[in-house]
């Protein structure tokens, strides 16, 4: 219960912050909506906050958060569930977006339990994880220690998802009419450093 109450008293504060001693913030958001010029997608990890690590205020990004801040390819069956391409396609074609960051980190548990487990234990995040697993990636896994592995994996699936959000059409002709700019970064959350990887 003490967790909860920490949060209780979180929204308080934020409260005070922007509807109290700051109420234009969210009176403007509300009334002008959101225009955020950078979309950020990055891993679900709770260490891993890119409105804190990035320190930005409320409108200032657009977040997806997925496990290991992965980006599926271009994918027409509506079949599937496509919670982070109908997000992508938000971002690019109706907030019109400028920058899209690629954020992924150290000490990742999703490309963790790609390198260590290829033995099907879970049913969405093993399926999921699948969007990681290139050869390059296997190569590897075969060729490096855990840790050494998990490492360069995380890097790699930073260029994997970009090359995967070239694939989505929109985002394509928005790169090719230099609206958009994409980036790849790692975030070393032991060490405090921010990596440019792309």
């Amino acid at each position: 219960m003490a967790d909860i109450q920490k949060l209780l008293q979180g929204f308080k504060d934020f409260h005070k912050k922007y509807f109290v001693d700051n109420p234009t913030v969210y009176q403007e958001l509300s009334s002008k909506g959101q225009s955020p010029k950078t979309l950020v997608i990055s891993c679900s990890d709770s260490r891993v906050d890119p409105s804190i690590l990035l320190g930005t205020s409320p409108g200032e990004i657009f977040v997806i958060r997925n496990v290991a801040n992965l980006v599926p390819d271009f994918d027409c069956d509506m079949s599937h569930c496509h919670g982070t391409s109908a997000a992508i396609e938000y971002a690019v074609k109706h907030l019109k977006v400028e920058n899209i960051i690629i954020l992924g980190h150290s000490h990742c548990g999703g490309i963790r339990t790609l390198v260590e487990e290829h033995n099907h234990q879970h049913n969405f995040i093993d399926r999921w994880l699948e969007i990681a697993d290139t050869p390059k990636v296997q190569n590897i896994c075969k060729n490096h220690s855990i840790d050494e592995a998990c490492q360069l994996c995380e890097k790699e699936s930073i260029l994997t998802s970009i090359e995967n959000i070239k694939t989505f059409p929109f985002v394509a002709e928005a790169l090719q009419n230099n609206r958009l700019k994409i980036h790849g970064w790692y975030f070393d959350l032991q060490r405090g450093r921010l990596d440019i990887v792309f």
